[in-house]
């Protein structure tokens, strides 16, 4: 099995946040579940996990937003308006 990397783990966590772009909201631990599910938790830690979203929240890949509570989204389209 090929060795995981953060930054793997930080590209699929991405892909996982735009198939479910407008459908489904999704919290930093349903992004982990989602890993952790995928690779293991052999190969997958939760603080690997944690260091991929902060990545993708740096990066400004992904924000945070709250709408009820904490949401990892994509960043809305540029020269659109947050209503």
């Amino acid at each position: 099995m090929a060795e995981v990397t953060v930054e793997s783990i930080a590209e699929e966590m991405f892909q996982y946040v735009s198939e479910c772009a407008g459908k489904k909201n999704l919290k930093a631990g349903d992004l982990t579940k989602f890993a952790i599910g995928k690779h293991g938790e052999e190969t997958c830690t939760k603080d690997m996990c944690k260091q991929a979203i902060r990545q993708l929240i740096d990066s400004e890949r992904c924000i945070y937003s709250y709408l009820g509570g904490s949401y990892i989204q994509l960043p809305p389209a540029p020269g659109s308006e947050a209503i």
